[in-house]
């Protein structure tokens, strides 16, 4: 008993140390957001005073709580309408390997400005980490690994910089570079320009040789492709020599630079890291054209190109249809077929040489952004965007059939629709259920006759500010088939009704 009684002091001291960590020490003012008492490591800007472990209450996940001090109240009343344009901005980025900035706001509390924003949580850890461990264990790094990792992160940056105007990550080295468990990289801790006068902004920048010769005389997307190119120099030889053994960074001269992008074995690895650390930042190339370099550019397969058009087709597929569909079919059934000009017999691909499982892994790879396209135009990030705010029963109702209520800026990721006959047995129930790209579900339901139609009423979603026009052509689609099987199909005019939004 004895024993047992000195073992259960330092139980309740573990345990009282994890509570403490879970500690809810802020809420968001919308109370979704708590924060609590450990501290992350996942705060390599210059800008950021603080960041904490917080709890997305929403949807159940861990994000980073970041916290910028301003140092009089002053300061941050002259910069809080950009630094509102700019978060604004950075909140609506969307893409694979972009760490993901959720919300922002400015508090006062105790008489001390600031500026609180959440962000996505990294849990794996950094690619400087990852380095260490591989060189640590005497590992070598494969080029396929590594022109991987640079089109994941070059597909970022073109992202960044064709916004308008061009957003700037200023601050990409291997240590805001995040790589997950299944060879995802994610780029984060983008510095934004608004916060370059708080107190702790260069006050102590780790990794200097990722800084451009021009920075702080010019701030143009030229300086992101030089830091790119002293990242891909650090993956391709796991470490620049001459970082003083700790790898901190500071002391990496152009010499340890030269000298270890020479000890390079691929020629054209060389001659692509060499473009992007040019000195002159107009000689530098875009991030676009990096992409299509010959260390980099490949035809996309078949395979690829499938998967794309098939992921970028779920938000008018049901949920699971990939699973569901791929059990109905007959292992022995051609997929695909290669048909040859000459006499040699076609070439036939059937559902049992693609395993479920890498076929759905493949998939998930593809959804998630491992295998970005690069062979073709990327679609331009959306402008900034408010919520459309959902009708109200006012005045507004007496308007002309031709005026437009608040437009949807939000895109439809998943629908679905049912139709049911109403208990007199002359009019339907059309049920919409819409899955915006913000993860809001929209619920609509109106009753419709053999008078209207799909089209008519996709277009009073749209003019009634429910969906955006850009949607309007696949949520008719989708209505369509009910109206056929349903109720006899007619050309109607369309009715006056206004669907409801639960």
């Amino acid at each position: 008993m004895a024993e047992v009684d000195q073992e259960n002091p330092a139980k309740s001291d573990s345990a009282d140390e994890s509570e403490d960590e879970s500690e809810v020490l802020e809420e968001s003012p919308c109370g979704r957001w708590q924060k609590r008492r450990e501290e992350v490591e996942q705060r390599d800007v210059p800008s950021i005073d603080n960041a904490f472990l917080a709890m997305d209450t929403e949807e159940g996940v861990e994000v980073v709580w970041n916290e910028v001090q301003f140092s009089e109240n002053r300061n941050l009343k002259a910069q809080e309408e950009k630094i509102g344009q700019v978060f604004d901005n950075l909140i609506q980025l969307d893409h694979p390997n972009i760490v993901k900035f959720h919300k922002y706001w400015t508090d006062n509390k105790d008489g001390k400005p600031r500026v609180i924003f959440i962000t996505e949580y990294m849990s794996s850890g950094s690619l400087k980490q990852f380095l260490k461990k591989t060189k640590k264990n005497n590992k070598t790094f494969q080029l396929k690994a590594w022109k991987r990792w640079c089109t994941q992160i070059l597909s970022a940056l073109s992202y960044l910089h064709s916004c308008v105007p061009p957003v700037i990550h200023g601050n990409l080295t291997c240590d805001t570079i995040f790589i997950q468990h299944n060879g995802l990289i994610k780029i984060g801790s983008v510095a934004p320009d608004a916060m370059h006068h708080v107190k702790t902004y260069r006050k102590d920048i780790r990794n200097m040789h990722c800084v451009a010769p021009e920075y702080g005389e010019s701030f143009g997307t030229a300086i992101d492709i030089f830091s790119f190119g002293m990242c891909a120099l650090e993956i391709a030889a796991l470490g620049i020599q001459g970082n003083g053994g700790d790898g901190g960074g500071n002391h990496i001269s152009e010499e340890g630079v030269k000298s270890t992008l020479e000890s390079l074995e691929n020629g054209l690895q060389r001659d692509f890291i060499s473009k992007c650390i040019q000195k002159d930042a107009s000689l530098r190339p875009a991030a676009r054209e990096l992409l299509f370099h010959a260390v980099l550019f490949e035809v996309h397969s078949l395979q690829l190109l499938a998967a794309h058009t098939f992921v970028g087709s779920l938000s008018i597929l049901p949920e699971n249809s990939d699973e569901s569909n791929i059990k109905k079919l007959e292992p022995n059934r051609v997929i695909a077929e290669i048909r040859h000009n000459d006499e040699r017999e076609p070439v036939y691909y059937k559902l049992s040489q693609c395993p479920p499982l890498e076929m759905e892994k493949f998939l998930e790879d593809v959804r998630n952004g491992i295998y970005p396209l690069t062979a073709f135009t990327l679609k331009p990030p959306r402008p900034p965007r408010p919520r459309a705010k959902t009708p109200e029963v006012t005045e507004s109702e007496k308007m002309e059939d031709t005026e437009r209520m608040d437009i949807e800026q939000r895109l439809v990721m998943n629908m679905k629709c049912e139709m049911k006959r109403v208990d007199d047995g002359s009019n339907y129930q059309l049920t919409l259920i819409l899955k915006m790209d913000d993860k809001i579900n929209r619920k609509l339901q109106a009753e419709v006759t053999s008078e209207d139609n799909s089209q008519i009423l996709a277009q009073e979603l749209v003019q009634y500010g429910f969906i955006n026009e850009s949607d309007r052509e696949k949520i008719s689609e989708l209505i369509a088939p009910y109206f056929q099987t349903s109720m006899p199909l007619t050309n109607g005019t369309g009715s006056d009704s206004i669907l409801a939004s639960a």
